[in-house]
């Protein structure tokens, strides 16, 4: 199986290309150049992996929550090239994919959604090597997110929580073992949980490539 994945949720513009020979990635941290970027990095993976376009057969992309104009831009481009080559996509949660590139056991995901809130999302690896959610992908406040499971602990990653540490840790306490805020979406990951999820028969049609907002407020820029 040959699947395209797109991952531009946040300020990090990512593509990945899972193939049996393994998964070629082209991350980039390039807030606001996901439009100008994405098709030509889709280009050079597909000519790396020595590929034409309708050798996919599948197409996967981050559906958020995140930025209103990044995630457009990955529904966007997953639905028109399901449409142009007749094939299946697969929608995968953008806090999901962090939680899987993290590459730890268990995750408590967070990333700034503006006006004072983060997207919050629990997550913990199987036996499988693929993470599923705890705690369910939200938006809140940081001292009103919703909290795992009692003893459940895990580690914080994402850039919300260098936005918005101290309130995370007041509201979270004991349920966090350590932060890495470096920790990003990553195209790469989002294939891996995207092909177990067409493996289950998850995969929908073009039309159903639609992004997970959770506000309906937009922020400018956002």
């Amino acid at each position: 199986m040959n699947l395209l994945a797109l991952e531009t949720a946040t300020d990090c513009c990512s593509v990945a290309l899972l193939t049996e020979a393994g998964v070629l990635e082209d991350h980039r941290l390039a807030p606001r150049q996901h439009a100008a970027l994405i098709l030509p990095m889709i280009e050079g993976l597909l000519a790396r992996a020595g590929l034409a376009r309708t050798a996919l057969d599948v197409i996967a992309f981050g559906r958020g929550p995140g930025a209103f104009t990044g995630l457009r831009i990955a529904a966007g481009v997953a639905q028109g090239l399901a449409l142009g080559l007749d094939r299946p996509v697969v929608a995968v949660s953008t806090l999901a994919a962090m939680a899987q590139a993290s590459g730890h056991e268990r995750v408590l995901a967070a990333f700034d959604a503006r006006l004072g809130e983060v997207y919050f999302g629990g997550y913990m690896r199987g036996d499988d090597g693929l993470v599923t959610a705890v705690v369910a992908d939200g938006l809140a406040s940081p001292g009103a997110v919703a909290l795992p499971p009692a003893g459940w602990r895990g580690r914080g990653v994402g850039p919300g929580w260098a936005a918005h540490g101290e309130a995370l840790h007041a509201r979270l306490g004991a349920h966090v073992e350590a932060v890495e805020p470096d920790v990003w979406p990553r195209a790469g990951a989002l294939a891996q949980l995207a092909a177990a999820a067409h493996a289950r028969g998850e995969a929908g049609s073009a039309d159903q490539a639609l992004p997970v907002y959770l506000r309906d407020r937009v922020t400018h820029g956002g």
